[in-house]
């Protein structure tokens, strides 16, 4: 991939070997995306929940405090995947990448950026245990289930589920492109009263306790399998989605 020199705003990079590398470079132009927002987005509700444990703990409230704030980021890497899409696609097609180097070099970069975000997820939930709960006993990384395995397995799937919702934000900013907003709009409603659907039919059954004892007994590894099983279906629906994408 060469760098053109009317390409404003963007640095000048050397060819690289890979062309699907040179797609993660070209991602990682735009550090905010892949970088420093996850970044901020992790720190901001780290330091917030940090904030409200000591206001509860002053209260004399005892017990450990647990909080589910460690997932922003995954939620905000739907926006990542939007925005790898939209901010780089129609810049890749006129350097003459592939879709299907465009669409694999996007995933190693959100791999990459993912690998990042959960090790520090991992640090936060050692120095928690470490400290017991920053002295305490609040907990925004370690949450008992998740790291019942180890921290290795809590890592893993906090990797996973990033990739996840990286995969669908990558994949709805190509429907969007594809179909229009109307047909993205209407798909986002249809799966919507699907999974209200679902979830009417389990309490039709009274059948929840039986589905929270299937999640408590998959455990970290079991859900990032199946994380990861959703993740390559959803990454094979984005690429056949942007082969018939025209520019």
């Amino acid at each position: 991939m060469t760098a053109t020199a009317d390409s404003p705003g963007l640095p000048a990079l050397p060819r690289p070997r890979s062309r699907t590398i040179g797609v993660v470079r070209l991602q990682f132009t735009n550090t905010q995306t892949f970088v420093w927002v996850p970044v901020l987005v992790l720190g901001g509700v780290w330091l917030i929940t940090l904030i409200v444990y000591w206001i509860i703990s002053a209260s004399g409230v005892e017990g450990p405090m647990y909080s589910g704030g460690s997932q922003a980021p995954l939620w905000y890497f739907a926006v990542v995947g939007a925005q790898a899409m939209n901010l780089t696609f129609y810049f890749s097609q006129a350097m003459s990448l592939t879709r299907r180097e465009f669409c694999l070099g996007s995933l190693v970069a959100a791999a990459i950026s993912a690998v990042g975000i959960s090790l520090v997820f991992v640090l936060l939930g050692l120095i928690e245990q470490a400290t017991d709960g920053y002295g305490i006993n609040g907990y925004f990384a370690y949450l008992p289930w998740l790291w019942e395995a180890g921290p290795l397995a809590a890592g893993l799937t906090y990797f996973v589920l990033t990739m996840l919702w990286f995969v669908l934000g990558f994949w709805f900013a190509i429907a969007y492109k594809r179909f229009g907003p109307l047909i993205l709009t209407i798909s986002l409603l249809v799966i919507a009263l699907l999974i209200l659907g679902g979830a009417a039919l389990i309490s039709a059954n009274q059948a929840w306790p039986e589905v929270w004892l299937w999640f408590v007994s998959a455990e970290a590894t079991g859900l990032a399998l199946w994380a990861a099983a959703l993740c390559t279906v959803f990454a094979a629906g984005s690429y056949l989605t942007l082969r018939r994408l025209t520019t």
